[in-house]
């Protein structure tokens, strides 16, 4: 697996680097936002770990820019915990967020998570392909289309669709759906990072996100999807 760093502290990066090939990671760095989105564009990567304070283009900038063109699983490094900065990096199309400093135990506990749940995604949905009216998943090719046309989603957002289809009509709380998707018990501290993706979903997917199709929500219990 490619781990593209982008960090502008060269200490952190190359310590990040050092500790990621000792655990069996292929490895490559940018020390800036500019460098760094060109690398992200043109890099075979698997996984992004990006700053957000980079000198030349910050790191709200490059994932921007980046989710343009692709879906490459990205985790936010930042020294700031404020929560609207989390929810900002969610609406952007981040996965993932790790307030500096961290240990390298947890860095990589959630690199491995990351990884692991695009595969999850492509087991998320039981058969190869589930038509619904206007809506097609195709499992295979880990992907959504509304009416014929390719619906931009991330491998996160894929992973949550893929694992409610996959248990119709089954309600999930936001905590069953953090430890079964995202694959751990906490993400960020709070459960925002459900209802956000449960939005950003429904903005995408449903034809009136106020009055959902398919993606519901149960009042004080959870959401769950409905394939009727």
């Amino acid at each position: 697996m490619r781990i593209l760093i982008i960090e502008d502290e060269k200490n952190i990066a190359d310590i990040v680097a050092h500790n990621l090939r000792r655990d069996g990671f292929d490895t490559i760095c940018a020390y800036d936002g500019e460098e760094g989105l060109e690398m992200a564009l043109s890099e075979q990567c698997d996984l992004i770990l990006l700053d957000v304070m980079l000198p030349k283009m910050d790191g709200w900038t490059v994932l921007r820019r980046l989710r343009e063109h692709k879906v490459t699983p990205v985790i936010m490094l930042t020294a700031r915990e404020e929560e609207q900065d989390k929810i900002m990096g969610l609406d952007l199309g981040a996965d993932d967020y790790i307030t500096k400093p961290f240990s390298m135990k947890e860095l990589i506990s959630r690199i491995r998570a990351n990884l692991r749940r695009v595969d999850y995604a492509r087991e998320g949905v039981k058969s190869g392909k589930v038509e619904l009216g206007g809506l097609t998943i195709d499992n295979d090719r880990m992907q959504a289309l509304k009416n014929g046309e390719p619906v931009e989603l991330s491998n996160k957002e894929f992973s949550l669709l893929a694992y409610l289809v996959g248990h119709p009509g089954k309600v999930f709380t936001r905590e069953q759906l953090l430890e079964e998707v995202w694959h751990y018990d906490g993400f960020y501290g709070d459960l925002r990072a459900v209802d956000v993706m449960v939005r950003r979903l429904r903005e995408k997917l449903e034809e009136d996100p106020a009055e959902p199709r398919y993606i519901h929500t149960k009042r004080g219990q959870g959401y769950y999807f409905e394939l009727a």
